[in-house]
C-alpha cells in the first residue's frame, strides 16, 4: 500500500450541541481506478473513546480501502482526538456524530450511498445510526461487543441494528473475548433482513483491531460491497 495511491484531506464537521468533529477523507488518487458505485462512501466509526479509541486506529483500513478505489472517511467522535465535546459512557450522543458526518458527506461530497463500518464499540454506535440516515445502504460490524459484560454499556443499541432491514455483515474473531461465537449466533437469530457473518479462526478482539489485520478487514468490506 502506498500513500501515492490516495490523498487525505482534513476537515471539521459540526455535530449537535456545538460539537466540532475532526474528520479525515481518504480519496483514491487515480479517479479512473475509483469505483463507480453510485458515489458510495465508506464511513468508519472507531472503538470506545473512553478506552483510548480514536480515528487513528482506523487509518490503516481507510488507506487500504482508498487504494482499492473507495472514498473512505474516519473521524474522532466527541471528546476523542481533536474533536470537541465530551465522550459518553453508553455512546448515544456519539450516534449524533455519526449522523452529522454522514449528512455532511451527502451535502458536500455528493455521497448518495454510504456504507457504515463500526469497529468494536464503534459497531453499536454505527448500528444505531443506520436507520437514521437515508443514504446508508449497508452496515459492517468489526467485532460487535454483544457479550454480557459489554451489553451493560451497549445493550440498548442492539435493537436498532437487529431490526434494520438494511444488509448487515458481522465480522468477528472466534476468540473475541467480549463476545463468543454462540452469543453472536444467538443475537443474530432475531435480526431481520439480510444478515451475514464472517468468522476469523483463532483471532482475538484486540488482535483483529491491530494493523496486521487491516488489509484483511478491507478485503472483507470490499467483498460485502460487491454483493450489495
Amino acid at each position: 500500500m502506498s500513500s501515492s495511491n490516495f490523498t487525505v484531506e482534513s476537515c471539521k464537521v459540526d455535530s449537535e450541541e456545538g460539537v466540532n468533529l475532526h474528520t479525515r477523507i481518504f480519496k483514491p488518487r487515480n479517479v479512473e481506478a475509483s469505483h463507480d458505485d453510485g458515489n458510495l462512501v465508506i464511513v468508519l466509526v472507531h472503538p470506545f473513546s473512553l478506552m483510548g479509541g480514536c480515528q487513528a486506529l482506523l487509518k490503516g483500513i481507510a488507506s487500504e480501502l482508498a487504494c482499492k478505489g473507495f472514498t473512505s472517511v474516519t473521524f474522532d467522535t466527541r471528546g476523542a482526538g481533536k474533536s470537541t465535546g465530551r465522550a459518553t459512557l453508553t455512546g448515544f450522543a456519539e450516534v449524533k456524530d455519526v449522523i452529522a458526518v454522514c449528512r455532511w458527506l451527502s451535502q458536500n461530497l455528493g455521497a448518495h450511498r454510504i456504507l457504515l463500518v463500526g469497529s468494536s464499540a464503534g459497531a453499536p454506535i454505527a448500528g444505531s445510526a443506520v436507520e437514521q440516515v437515508e443514504q446508508v445502504v449497508g452496515y459492517v460490524s468489526l467485532g460487535y461487543p454483544f457479550g454480557l459484560m459489554a451489553s451493560v454499556l451497549f445493550g440498548r443499541h442492539h435493537k436498532a441494528i437487529l431490526s434494520s432491514t438494511k444488509p448487515k455483515f458481522f465480522v468477528m474473531g472466534t476468540q473475541d473475548g467480549f463476545t463468543s461465537v454462540s452469543q453472536l449466533k444467538k443475537k443474530l437469530k432475531s435480526a431481520v433482513g439480510r444478515t451475514e457473518t464472517h468468522l476469523i479462526e483463532g483471532v482475538s478482539h484486540f488482535q483483529m483491531e491491530g494493523p496486521e489485520y487491516d488489509s484483511q478487514m478491507a478485503d472483507v468490506i470490499c467483498n460485502f460491497i460487491s454483493s450489495l
